[in-house]
């Protein structure tokens, strides 16, 4: 049976996507108009299959291949190979030894308390804010993401952290912009190279200092590669690419969900009073209180589910590979519409509605298992979900058991897709501190 889709553009289906405001809100379009198997044109990867069906999606999770040319805007970030695109049998073993890390709770609690100064002291900045002057959450959020990462990526060890965070921004700016097409500063591509040689000999610097001192600490990224005979260029790739994705994926999903917050009070007072009857009267939760902010936890997902950091994801089959009445051959490219998976009316009814009742224990063993896929699927599904889901727990924590965060007036908030799924024009907030023991209302 043929996949159902629209008709061929000559343009490789460039001007459909800038129609519908980008690839994210082409992919709801598609899936309304045609179903859940479209058929469509990938810039720049020819065409592709789409699946917003959770249970369709479980054919498809065992793949691991990803297609190069989708991803090769990072191949100047890797010296030893683009870690997105690895081949399988490399990929194993490097994504095992990621996990037994990034996962790790050992890892987590060895830098919970760095990280909570962290977020602490971008509260206190906050909570001295004037309530005219309201706050950019996206920049503010990436930033302190970006440090927690920066400290668990290099261990600990000493380094200037604010070099290193406006290094890795310099290079991500060049490199996002030559994937948008963004007309870019002739001098930014020079500064690019020089930040990204810096952001090496960093790496390089903490390697020897573990090697002269003989660290094999297994809750360290850069011990845990060196320990594990990596070279030296893979292990400078992991770290890039673990700065990559982390810092991204934190500050995103905790903007979002203060967004949503601000716009919904009653959700946020439930909050506060579970921040206040776990934590008493301590400003931070300890590692062990994270897993007793149940609705804390259920917001942050419900605000993933409706903002997934990553909107979507793809796959190239290495096989023939049925997928409910369609057959797809090997060599197809598989897109993965995260976004549209979680706003499919089959099992999200009234999608766009903010309620985190839906992630009560009951309510998600109604669900198929990737009806709610914010880190992807599969053995290329991000390898630090474990650590940014405690990061973004944690840092909400902080935030809302000291201060409010309401809608600036009069700014508009649109999603649009850059790498993550980043609002247009920001998120901008008026913070103000809560009284002892007052409600968000």
């Amino acid at each position: 049976m043929r996949i159902p889709g629209p008709e061929h553009q000559e343009d490789g289906g460039l001007s459909a996507v800038a129609a519908a405001g980008g690839l994210h809100r082409y992919q709801l379009r598609l899936h309304e108009a045609h179903g859940p198997v479209v058929r469509f044109q990938l810039p720049g990867a020819g065409t592709a299959v789409s699946v917003a069906d959770p249970v369709l999606l479980e054919a498809t999770a065992h793949i691991d291949k990803r297609p190069e040319e989708l991803f090769a805007f990072l191949d100047p970030l890797c010296e030893a190979g683009n870690l997105q695109v690895l081949p399988a049998d490399e990929h194993t073993p490097w994504r095992r030894l990621l996990l037994s890390v990034l996962a790790g709770r050992p890892a987590h609690e060895r830098h919970f308390a760095r990280f909570t100064e962290l977020a602490q002291e971008l509260a206190d900045r906050w909570a001295g804010q004037a309530e005219d002057e309201p706050v950019e959450l996206q920049q503010e959020l990436t930033a302190l993401s970006l440090r927690m990462i920066c400290g668990f990526a290099l261990g600990g060890a000493e380094t200037d952290t604010d070099r290193v965070v406006a290094a890795f921004e310099e290079v991500l700016t060049e490199h996002l912009g030559r994937l948008y097409q963004v007309p870019m500063d002739p001098r930014s591509a020079e500064r690019a190279d020089e930040a990204l040689a810096y952001l090496r000999a960093t790496v390089d610097r903490v390697v020897a200092a573990h090697r002269a001192a003989g660290r094999t600490d297994s809750s360290d990224l850069i011990g845990a590669l060196v320990e594990a005979g990596q070279s030296p260029a893979r292990i400078r790739d992991t770290v890039m690419v673990t700065l990559l994705a982390a810092h991204h994926t934190t500050g995103v999903a905790v903007s979002w969900t203060l967004h949503l917050l601000g716009r919904h009070p009653e959700a946020a007072d439930r909050v506060a009073a579970e921040l206040d009857q776990v934590l008493g009267e301590r400003a931070a939760p300890d590692h062990g209180d994270l897993r007793r902010l149940t609705y804390l936890d259920m917001v942050l997902k419900e605000s993933m589910r409706l903002f997934p950091p990553g909107p979507y994801g793809a796959r190239e089959t290495t096989e023939d590979l049925v997928l409910g009445p369609y057959e797809i051959p090997a060599g197809t490219t598989v897109f993965y519409p995260f976004w549209a998976v979680h706003l499919n009316p089959e099992h999200w009814p009234d999608p766009e509605r903010f309620d985190p009742e839906r992630f009560t224990p009951q309510e998600v063993a109604k669900r198929p298992r990737l009806a709610y896929v914010p880190f992807g699927i599969g053995p290329r599904g991000c390898e630090g979900a474990a650590l940014a889901t405690v990061e973004a727990q944690l840092v909400l924590a902080v935030l809302l058991k000291r201060l409010r965060f309401t809608p600036a007036p009069g700014h508009e908030v649109t999603p649009v897709e850059r790498f993550v799924l980043w609002a247009r024009d920001g998120i901008r907030m008026t913070v103000r501190p809560l009284d002892a023991g007052a409600s968000v209302r």
